[in-house]
């Protein structure tokens, strides 16, 4: 009988890294942090070292520049996570640049089991490692006693329990490179410009004993250092869902009539699309519907991808931020993708405890992604509303269509399969006059109405009326004079057919 060794996994307390890892770093890993020049290699290296180093667990820093040192903490002391009085006791840092400039690996190497002998220490990082390898290069020619020196550094780390980090600039992961061989970890870091946007993203392309997450996940550097968004699913996974049967099977949208076409309300845990052209009342339902909730003692998000409620000047959604009762999330950032919104929403959704989110619209948010994800946008809304469907909560979204009076559409992005109701609303024209009319179009294993109905808006809000008379003003709806050939025009409401 054979018994499994249990990997011990260092926390980086990067937000999001540790998710994307699959748990963390593995303890005594070997690993290489790589990437353009620009692209945050050392901003994580030295966030990743502060977060794990303590006086029980010291690091060790290699510095192998051109620059001395201290200019390079200059710049980093400019972030939350470094700490100064971590320095010289549970952080060093030993400049390199003098032996790697000689060529002569094997004095690099006795220098750093000279330090490591002495010290003791759990975490090595060394940057730049591509230093060491131009340096230890004859007139460009193949590097000398590369291989025999990785390997060899690689094992000697590992017999001092040492979790390792080797930084390097990097163009071309499918360099023949003897480190990305010997390497345990293999952390890519990318980044491209796309007008005004620039859009970093890392990858995990290797990670021995890790179940790590596919693909490139997109990060953020700020002033508390870098931020890595996981995969809208690997974030919504760790999100309470809400509690059904505390709070009933129904959410009411704050309009009874709408809730009685509903078949009593929108069923928890679904997502609605509002559609219908400007001017409609669709963000005026989206505030009733969080009012609503709010009247009920439950908590509510907005994410406002088209302007600030203040500006639009919607007094009910102001009061309810104002109150607390309304999480706001606004970010003009250029280069946002999905990721990041979804852990903005749920981050917020968990601060609140929040049952009810409303995004508005779908249109501002397709212009607040970068132009990076816009492509993709179909699939970034089916991983956006999959990731909040399993959090539990319910959701309102709301997309901008043309009216065009002659044809029924409920959305510009051929989206609607991916949501579970659908309620329309647009203009007819009656007698000279524009009426607005409302329906429910579907609503996922419920009965609905299926009926035409007038509405109007005024300060109180959204009146539900009567019954559309005649159902070809939905999709005619011109009146014109009553020729052989043409259909009849619809008459005003209450003057009779």
């Amino acid at each position: 009988m054979t018994t499994k060794v249990s990997i011990h996994r260092l926390a980086t307390q990067v937000p999001g890294l540790d998710q994307v890892l699959g748990g963390g770093l593995p303890e005594y890993s070997f690993n290489l942090i790589a990437g353009q020049p620009g692209c945050g290699k050392t901003t994580l290296a030295h966030q990743v070292m502060f977060a794990l180093a303590t006086p029980e667990r010291p690091a060790i820093y290699f510095t192998v520049l051109g620059e001395p040192p201290l200019k390079m903490l200059r710049y980093q002391q400019q972030f939350d996570f470094f700490d100064t009085e971590a320095i010289n006791h549970s952080v060093r840092f030993v400049n390199l640049s003098e032996e790697a400039m000689t060529g002569d690996l094997d004095r690099v190497l006795r220098r750093i089991v000279d330090e490591v002998t002495t010290h003791n220490p759990r975490l090595v990082f060394v940057d730049s490692f591509r230093s060491v390898i131009f340096a230890s290069a004859v007139d460009g020619s193949r590097p000398i006693g590369l291989q025999q020196f990785v390997q060899q550094l690689g094992m000697l780390m590992t017999s001092w329990q040492a979790t390792t980090f080797l930084i390097g600039e990097y163009f071309d992961e499918t360099d023949a490179n003897p480190v990305f061989t010997v390497a345990d970890g293999l952390i890519w870091l990318r980044q491209t410009v796309q007008r005004n946007s620039m859009v970093r993203k890392i990858e995990i392309m290797k990670m021995r004993g890790q179940p790590t997450l596919p693909g490139l996940h997109t990060f953020r550097i700020d002033r508390a250092g870098i931020r890595v968004f996981a995969p809208a699913a690997a974030v919504a996974a760790g999100s309470a869902r809400a509690d059904e049967a505390a709070i009933g099977a129904r959410a009411l949208m704050g309009v009874p009539e709408l809730d009685a076409m509903l078949g009593g309300g929108l069923p928890r845990g679904y997502s609605l699309l509002v559609a219908g052209p400007s001017g409609s009342g669709k963000s005026i339902l989206a505030s009733a519907f969080l009012a609503e909730g709010a009247r009920v003692g439950e908590t509510g998000v907005v994410a406002a991808f088209e302007q600030h409620p203040d500006r639009s000047r919607n007094q009910v959604l102001v009061d309810l931020i104002a109150r607390g009762r309304v999480g706001l999330i606004e970010s003009r950032e250029p280069d946002l993708s999905v990721d990041e919104i979804v852990l903005l929403i749920l981050s917020e959704v968990r601060r609140l405890k929040a049952s009810r989110v409303v995004l508005d619209s779908l249109s501002g948010f397709e212009l607040a992604l970068s132009p990076t994800f816009r492509a993709d946008f179909r699939e970034s809304l089916l991983g956006l509303v999959g990731a909040l469907a399993r959090s539990g909560v319910t959701v309102l979204m709301t997309s901008e269509l043309e009216d065009r009076y002659t044809d029924l559409r409920f959305s510009p992005y051929g989206a609607a399969f991916l949501t579970d109701a659908i309620i329309v609303q647009r203009y007819i024209e009656v007698a000279s006059r524009l009426l607005r009319v409302m329906a429910v179009v579907k609503v996922r294993a419920s009965m609905h109405s299926n009926e035409l109905r007038l509405y109007s808006i005024d300060d109180g809000g959204i009146h539900v009326g009567e019954m559309l008379p005649d159902q070809e003003g939905l999709l005619g709806g011109r009146p014109t004079r009553k020729r052989p050939t043409d259909r009849p025009s619809i008459p005003a409401p209450g003057h009779g057919n």
